[in-house]
């Protein structure tokens, strides 16, 4: 039976050779993908700060407000205020075909008589706040307030860019102007009440602070690494799908199966030598991927994938994701009658379980229905069974479900494999 089962597995690897380009490939591929993909993102913000978008503002105010607005933009590290376009003022319609031809990320208009109808409003505000406590003088109740029209603050933006980029200018903006709204309260309070040299603090009251969790007193902050290795991995692990299968389809239509089922083996040997072997494989990528995290990364301006103490945990989830992904290449390779079928499916499948499992999107983000369907996917029970274990530092025992998934995933595939090869056998 050993004999049979390590035969099987040389037999794999003799295949596996014939195809060197390929195998290449299946090691190569996912490290250029996961140094590229994590080099793009956690180069995202800093690239934003070291060099900074080009913004154009249209100061139809001209006054305290667009200053103020102006200045707290120049200050920003992420915006250089751009108000002129070759020596001329910028008009709302210039700027306007500017940014919708991609030209700049964003206008910003501000309207005419701004800071004067706000002082205006807010004079009006606190003068019947005083008036109702009796502060003021009485003849001053007679006069009738002044309709002052809401103002608007407009933003263009540039079709392409992205949602998240539009909320963040838009609550970075929102913050501005209410700041620049409670000062002038303030001040005019001030001014009416007689306190000219009161003063008041201005730094906000209530703040937020993220806080870090911490092991052996030392703060553990999450990274694109820790996100992008785990994920890439497992990309990388579930695409030797479409090798196997392919491997299993040239098997039946070069005779080569026939073959093996005239020796007095079953189709349980075949498979256990396949899974050892893909196995290897996969623990082979993983490995690599984790190398290449560890000691490359630093000399490319990536932080280092911490693995100290989860390294263990971490094959463990691999080897249990190996299995997932080969029980699903030989269920594919045995329905699948040509390469034709079993090459283009099984590459489409995989980024489908991809997609839905968290490896491009995370799952939080998905609409609801979205959310239901990822728990179904393989390669979303691989992905948190990583973050379990890299970003959560669960213990063994925490991880048990997870992995009874991928392995419970394994047989399923691999038993329906060997029964529609029974049955198509029997016919």
């Amino acid at each position: 039976m050993s004999y049979k089962i390590w035969m099987s597995v040389v037999k794999e690897f003799l295949l596996l050779r014939r195809d060197l380009g390929g195998l290449i490939i299946l090691f190569v591929m996912p490290l250029v993908l996961v140094i590229t993909v994590t080099l793009i993102q956690d180069s995202t913000f800093k690239t934003v700060s070291d060099s900074k978008i080009e913004i154009l503002l249209i100061d139809n105010d001209k006054g305290d407000v667009s200053k103020t607005v102006f200045e707290n933009l120049e200050k920003s590290s992420l915006f250089t205020v751009v108000t002129k376009i070759d020596n001329q003022p910028i008009t709302e319609e210039i700027a306007k075909e500017a940014v919708y031809k991609g030209k700049y990320k964003l206008a910003i208009v501000i309207p005419s008589k701004l800071s004067v109808d706000l002082q205006a409003k807010i004079d009006q505000n606190v003068d019947k706040i005083l008036s109702n406590m009796g502060l003021t003088d009485s003849v001053a109740k007679t006069v009738a307030p002044k309709i002052i029209k809401e103002k608007e603050v407009k933003l263009y933006f540039d079709p392409a860019v992205q949602l998240s980029f539009k909320n963040a200018v838009m609550s970075s903006i929102d913050k501005m102007i209410s700041q620049i709204e409670s000062k002038s309260i303030y001040k005019t309070f001030q001014n009416q009440l007689g306190e000219g040299n009161a003063d008041f603090e201005q730094k906000s009251f209530i703040s937020f602070k993220e806080i870090i969790p911490t092991i052996n007193n030392k703060e553990v902050r999450p990274n694109s690494v820790q996100h992008n290795v785990p994920a890439w991995t497992l990309f990388a692990i579930f695409f030797i799908v479409i090798p196997l299968s392919i491997n299993i389809v040239k098997e039946k239509t070069q005779g080569t199966f026939v073959r093996l089922r005239t020796n007095p083996s079953s189709n349980l040997i075949v498979i256990i030598g396949k899974t050892i072997t893909y196995s290897a494989i996969c623990m082979i990528q993983f490995y690599m991927m984790v190398a290449v995290a560890v000691f490359i990364f630093p000399h490319i301006g990536l932080p280092s994938l911490n693995i100290e103490g989860h390294l263990f945990l971490m094959s463990v989830v691999a080897l249990f994701s190996g299995f997932a992904a080969i029980g699903f290449g030989i269920l594919l390779g045995t329905v699948a009658s040509t390469q034709e079928q079993s090459a283009p499916f099984g590459a489409t499948s995989v980024i489908i379980l991809a997609a839905i499992g968290g490896v491009w999107v995370p799952v939080f983000a998905m609409p609801k229905i979205m959310q239901i369907v990822a728990k179904s996917s393989p390669m979303n029970w691989a992905l948190e069974g990583f973050y379990d274990v890299l970003l959560r530092n669960v213990s063994f025992l925490e991880i048990i479900p997870k992995i009874s998934l991928l392995f419970l995933f394994f047989i399923i595939t691999t038993s329906i494999a060997l029964f529609y090869d029974k049955k198509k056998r029997t016919v």
